[in-house]
């Protein structure tokens, strides 16, 4: 997004008389509190009175809690600001937008909303720009996953407000712009609901789209989008409850950043986490579903509250496959020469694909995208590729360039969780080994909120993804069994158009002052948290970095290819930390080039590599798995009619024919 805005200014300066002064910090819970859903809901929006707006884009939202609180004062000038936000069609004014739309479709009748305030929000809400293919050029971004379910939400409720009102950028009705926005969000939840979501498993953009469908559950006036909007949040948090530790959504991710990535405290989802499960923190800057869940009347399935809160179980082991392949995109209703496809083809940000490279130019020209910010590479080579196009030379470029210019794209994946009560390991296994990354998080280790352990390779020095932690260079090559994980590097020297520095090094984010031990034996970096312990080993050896702000917690091994092992343990099963550390540091490794044996003391000889197989004990292990879901609770095929979900006596059912929902415990509504 553009600096084009100082929420600093709009949120925190010149406060209201009696408006909270200072941020009072939340305490993590690690363990589910006893309040049930709606006390925590409450208990959210205390919190929200009770602390001042953040300084972000989202910050107003709290502002919502002290309407519902009927609480004075509120903040009119955080909500003025959100609306100059939207008035300038930034890049996010669909997340602004959104929780103006509930402010004003749940609190228009609230005494604390001036008829100044109504006038305005009514006049930013007709003039917005609902779509791409409305007139305007901007640098707002709308075509990701999370971004697509959001504009569409907020061009339906806003038709749905103002159903005979023309809207000044398009001369379009509302009840036009609702048909519009209903074909786009039937097609969106679809997809969802037959594949899962291209930015799997993300602690960043499931806050987002839960955000958005909780809204359009809460207010649509469509029976099938609400029914469909509530399935699709029931998949939304059955990911969540499935692939998070006590509070933290510390898996492999489609798409995550830095700051979420190295903190439970810091993910987006965390507020969610907290409210929905018991476990989590309140706080989160970035929070805006938090807010939403704690305002809305939907209510979770007791089956996926209870997964999520069941820290006890011994092992959870979860696998899903997620998403599709962009050759096989025919296969799901979308046509490489149609324009309309080519947004659903966009969510997955295949702009750089042989089979979507034609449409996409197609696109920059409907969409007038050349001059949008996230588009301006394009711009800058815009009259070769008009010339590869009219040649019928571009696919084959773009097919030879795939591995560095299709970085962003996320297609088919299989991840795999392992989930213990003292840690939980995750990873996207044999994901586009050697292909550039972007925000792609492929194997995380959790032990604790703040006690998390990944690699990467640096795509950068910068904050601009793919950056030093943030997404990958270069993807590596992942396999994972319970609880060991082996991640291959192959950084390519072969020059990018997109990435042109490429460091010749990959690294470990282990951050010392959050274990309670670390310690190092033989090649091996070890940790324990409480009864929780890690393994680390990398192939070229490894050194601290002892100076800026990763001293202390960031691994560097230096080389274009390097192999790193992570091995798991608990006091329950490995005994003491001690006997830990002598079991793995006395394990047998051998390597050949890109290849390794390891004799793990806990599974058994291990073997893999840049190529071939996954073996254990000399048994080939698939990282392939056909099941939509596969775990103790739940064995759906992938593209399914229908999702059941089990846990003792508890049970759920949806179904995609009519979006029918049933439950072993029926929720009080929606």
């Amino acid at each position: 997004m553009k600096k084009e805005f100082d929420f600093v200014e709009a949120n925190t300066v010149r406060l209201p008389a009696g408006y909270p002064a200072a941020s009072i910090p939340d305490t993590y819970a690690r363990e589910p509190i006893p309040p049930d859903f709606d006390r925590r809901k409450q208990m959210y929006l205390e919190y929200c009175a009770e602390n001042p707006a953040q300084p972000t884009l989202k910050g107003f939202l709290y502002e919502l809690a002290r309407l519902a609180l009927n609480r004075e004062p509120v903040n009119t000038r955080a909500i003025e600001g959100a609306l100059q936000f939207i008035n300038k069609k930034l890049d996010c004014s669909d997340f602004v937008l959104l929780g103006i739309l509930r402010m004003v479709l749940q609190f228009n009748a609230n005494p604390l909303l001036t008829e100044d305030i109504l006038n305005k929000t009514r006049d930013t809400i007709l003039a917005f720009k609902y779509w791409p293919d409305e007139p305007g050029r901007d640098s707002m971004c709308t075509w990701t996953e999370n971004h697509q379910v959001l504009f569409s939400t907020c061009e339906y409720l806003a038709g749905m407000m103002y159903p005979s009102e023309v809207f000044t950028n398009c001369n379009m009705k509302g009840i036009e712009k609702m048909e519009k926005a209903r074909i786009r969000l039937l097609k969106w939840m679809e997809l969802r609901f037959r594949t899962g979501f291209n930015e799997w498993l993300s602690n960043v953009y499931y806050d987002e789209d839960i955000a958005a469908l909780l809204t359009l559950a809460d207010f649509c006036d469509d029976p099938l989008l609400t029914r469909g909007a509530s399935c699709i949040l029931d998949l939304l948090f059955y990911d969540m409850a499935l692939n998070s530790f006590r509070g933290t959504f510390g898996c492999t991710h489609g798409r995550s950043y830095w700051i979420q990535k190295k903190s439970g405290c810091n993910e987006s989802t965390a507020d969610t986490q907290k409210i929905a499960f018991g476990m989590g923190v309140f706080g989160a800057a970035d929070s805006m579903s938090g807010i939403n869940l704690a305002l809305s009347r939907y209510r979770l399935p007791k089956v996926i509250c209870d997964i999520a809160a069941d820290t006890g179980t011994a092992e959870l082991e979860n696998r899903q496959r997620i998403g599709i392949k962009i050759s096989e995109a025919r296969r799901w209703g979308l046509d490489f020469e149609k324009l309309d496809d080519g947004m659903a083809l966009l969510s997955f940000e295949a702009y750089n694909h042989p089979k979507t490279i034609r449409l996409f130019l197609k696109m920059l020209d409907s969409c007038n995208w050349w001059e949008n910010e996230f588009f301006r590479p394009f711009n800058k080579i815009k009259r070769p590729l008009l010339l590869l196009n009219k040649l019928r030379l571009l696919s084959p470029v773009v097919w030879l360039l795939r591995k560095d210019i299709a970085r962003n794209m996320r297609e088919e994946v299989h991840t795999l969780t392992s989930r213990t009560p003292d840690y939980m390991l995750s990873a996207a296994l044999d994901y586009k080994k050697g292909f550039g990354g972007d925000q792609h998080h492929i194997w995380q280790a959790t032990l604790s909120e703040d006690a998390v352990v990944f690699t990467t390779h640096p795509g950068s020095l910068t904050h601009r993804s793919p950056d030093y932690w943030t997404g990958s260079g270069f993807l590596p090559r992942v396999a994972m069994h319970k609880n060991v994980l082996i991640c291959i590097y192959r950084i390519s020297s072969t020059p990018g158009l997109y990435m042109k520095n490429k460091y010749n090094f990959t690294h470990a984010f282990f951050p010392k002052h959050h274990f309670d031990e670390v310690a190092e034996v033989a090649g091996w970096t070890f940790g324990r948290t409480g009864n929780g312990y890690i393994a680390l080993y990398s192939q070229n050896g490894y050194r601290w970095q002892t100076e800026g702000e990763e001293k202390n917690a960031e691994l560097v091994a230096d080389g274009k290819k390097n192999i790193w092992i992570c091995e798991m343990g608990r006091e329950a099963t490995h005994g003491t930390f001690a006997q830990f550390q002598k079991a793995v540091s006395s394990a047998k490794i051998i390597f050949r080039g890109l290849n390794l044996v390891y004799h793990s003391p806990s599974i058994g000889e291990l073997a893999f590599g840049w190529k071939g197989p996954f073996r254990i004990n000399d048994k080939k292990v698939p990282l392939r798995d056909q099941l939509r879901y596969n775990n103790p609770y739940s064995k759906v095929a992938f593209d399914p009619e229908v999702i059941e979900v089990k846990k003792g006596t508890d049970w759920l059912r949806l179904e995609l024919n009519d979006y029918r929902r049933a439950f072993s415990k029926q929720p009080s509504v929606v």
